[in-house]
């Protein structure tokens, strides 16, 4: 209520609107907000299952053949020669069909023994090959190009650096079991690139150790399949061993390139991404929470700078012991794109509304306060006195109606009902303005006040009655009225009294000559009187005129007032002494 009290009419016409709009806006940017969020979290959820089920796919498809390649390279029941070099081309044929089961990616079976012999085959192509050969234990590894299974060894080149089969890895982790394994993830020793080796003990015909047959699989291409993820803009996908060492990344490096000896793998935790450590840390939190079901799972927690990450993750196993963590993590913002863009749209589309409303309720109520100015302005100058101030009647709608009434108002307050001129009230304001208006204008122009005294007007009520009266003084202020200037006004100041205001006089001469003529034009018979008698003489019912001038008689409505009475009982005296 306070509001509507002390509000203008364009506040009270517009601000309800605008509050209205601004509210169904922001309940309907809530709701579409609320109701965008869950959608996108059910099909953010859905989406990063579907996409960890690509990565385990796809790492499913790089291992599945690893076991029929070993198996082809040294079949279980078969046993191994006692030196590489004794039976050279049946293994370099093996290892070729090997090879070709799955060449991308096991294009590199290879195996060595006890003696620190080693044979091994790189495949580039269903055609080109690369035999790798030790078979002394002591020498660097000779390296021969070749085509076609049994196509010509080319003149070999020796490496640098010595190889030693019985210190890697993979020949460690295959000695020490009699199942096939994995070994941890290590950087090869020609490539320098990220590997993994599926490796099998190989025992003689005696059951005795007598070396191990292994096959890579690169990390390379599982971080090529990653990069190529279209993921959102700020969305990534990383695979890590339960240690956290990285075996790919969809961004940034897994593998710290310095020199060929101090090449290292990364960690998640010390990447140098914020983003995939939190994402590790929750969700290698999560696959220890007891014994983690088979299948792709998603959570949301909160990330760097209080963002909100969602991410799907899966474990990978297998009865080599592969054990992984797939793990693709988007902030939510990314899936709120959209949403979040649909409710700015929202808002500025409310905030355009309540412009338009505005604007409209601008111009609308123009259109009414013109009128009501108007009626404004109109009241002011009837209360300053200025009887003919106009009012806007030429309007059929509410504000037209208003103005009817307070014209139908102010003809009621400042008109005399009997004679239909200016009352008492009227005049009073009107001289009131005049002195006014001529002291804030310096105007010493004087105007006049008269006062006007019928004579004889009991005698005619006494003997015509109250009626013939009141025709006598209708009659009286038409010839008034008759007689005046337009701007000059004649109102009845009560009775048989009237006051005549001369807006303008050069002298006190000039107001003598319109109250000679007004005395003329009242000493007439009274046409009134001549239609209501019967063989009766015309009645004069005459009048005495007094004069007061501003500023020379007086400043105040009280003393012009006092002075035009005084000056008209002289006038009556005279003219009572003239006719005697």
């Amino acid at each position: 209520m306070n509001f509507y009290s002390r509000a203008s009419l364009r506040q009270m016409l517009i601000v309800p609107y605008v509050i209205l709009v601004v509210l169904a806006a922001t309940v309907i940017g809530m709701l579409s907000y609320n109701a965008g969020r869950e959608a996108v979290d059910t099909l953010s959820d859905y989406l990063l299952s579907e996409t960890v089920n690509r990565i385990t796919q796809a790492v499913d498809k790089h291992i599945s053949g690893s076991e029929a390649v070993l198996e082809t390279a040294f079949p279980s029941d078969v046993p191994p020669p006692s030196s590489v070099k004794d039976d050279l081309d049946e293994l370099r044929t093996r290892l070729w069909l090997a090879t070709s089961i799955h060449l991308d990616p096991n294009n590199y079976a290879y195996y060595g023994n006890r003696k620190g012999q080693f044979i091994g085959l790189w495949r580039y192509s269903e055609t080109d090959a690369e035999l790798r050969l030790r078979t002394d234990g002591v020498s660097p590894r000779s390296i021969y190009r070749f085509s076609r299974i049994h196509g010509e060894l080319s003149k070999p080149e020796q490496e640098t650096r010595i190889f030693e089969p019985r210190e890697r890895p993979w020949y460690k982790a295959g000695q020490n079991t009699a199942q096939q394994t994995w070994t941890s993830i290590y950087i090869d020793f020609k490539t320098l690139q990220l590997v993994t080796t599926r490796a099998r003990r190989v025992n003689n015909a005696a059951g005795e150790f007598e070396g191990v047959v292994a096959t890579d699989l690169s990390m390379q291409l599982l971080n090529e399949f990653l990069k190529e993820l279209k993921l959102s803009p700020n969305g990534f996908a990383f695979i890590v061993e339960s240690d956290g060492n990285l075996v790919a990344t969809s961004r940034g490096p897994h593998i710290k390139n310095d020199t060929r000896e101090d090449n290292r793998r990364l960690n998640a935790m010390a990447a140098g991404d914020p983003w995939i450590a939190t994402t590790y840390k929750v969700v290698k939190a999560l696959t220890e929470q007891g014994e983690m079901p088979t299948g792709t799972r998603t959570s949301s927690f909160t990330g760097p700078n209080g963002a909100v990450i969602q991410a799907g993750y899966a474990r990978l196993r297998d009865a080599a012991g592969l054990d992984w963590i797939v793990a693709v993590a988007v902030p939510r913002s990314d899936f709120m794109g959209s949403i979040t863009e649909n409710v700015r749209q929202t808002v500025a589309m409310a905030l355009v509304a309540c412009m338009l409303i505005a604007l409209i309720g601008f111009i609308t109520l123009n259109v009414i306060a013109r009128g009501l100015r108007q009626l404004a302005v109109a009241a002011r100058e009837i209360g300053d006195g200025i009887l003919d101030a106009k009012i806007p009647v030429d309007r059929n709608d509410e504000i037209g109606e208003l103005a009817k009434s307070f014209a139908s108002m102010q003809k009621h307050l400042l008109t005399d009902r009997l004679t239909g001129i200016p009352n008492r009230e009227a005049v009073v304001r009107r001289i009131e303005d005049r002195i006014i208006r001529q002291r804030r204008r310096g105007d010493y122009h004087p105007f006049a006040v008269l006062f006007v005294d019928l004579n004889e007007f009991k005698q005619i009520n006494d003997r015509f009655g109250h009626d013939a009266g009141d025709r006598v003084l209708v009659e009286i202020a038409r010839r008034l009225v008759n007689t005046l200037r337009e701007s000059d006004l004649a109102a009845r100041f009560g009775g048989d009294e009237f006051i005549i205001l001369l807006e303008e006089v050069a002298n006190r001469n000039d107001a003598v000559a319109v109250r000679d003529e007004l005395e003329r034009a009242l000493a007439e018979p009274m046409q009134s009187l001549v239609n209501g008698m019967t063989g009766e003489a015309r009645i004069i019912a005459g009048a005495a005129i007094g004069i007061a001038l501003c500023p020379e008689d007086g400043r105040d409505l009280e003393t012009l007032l006092k002075r035009a009475d005084e000056d008209m009982y002289q006038r009556k005296q005279a003219l009572a002494t003239l006719h005697s």
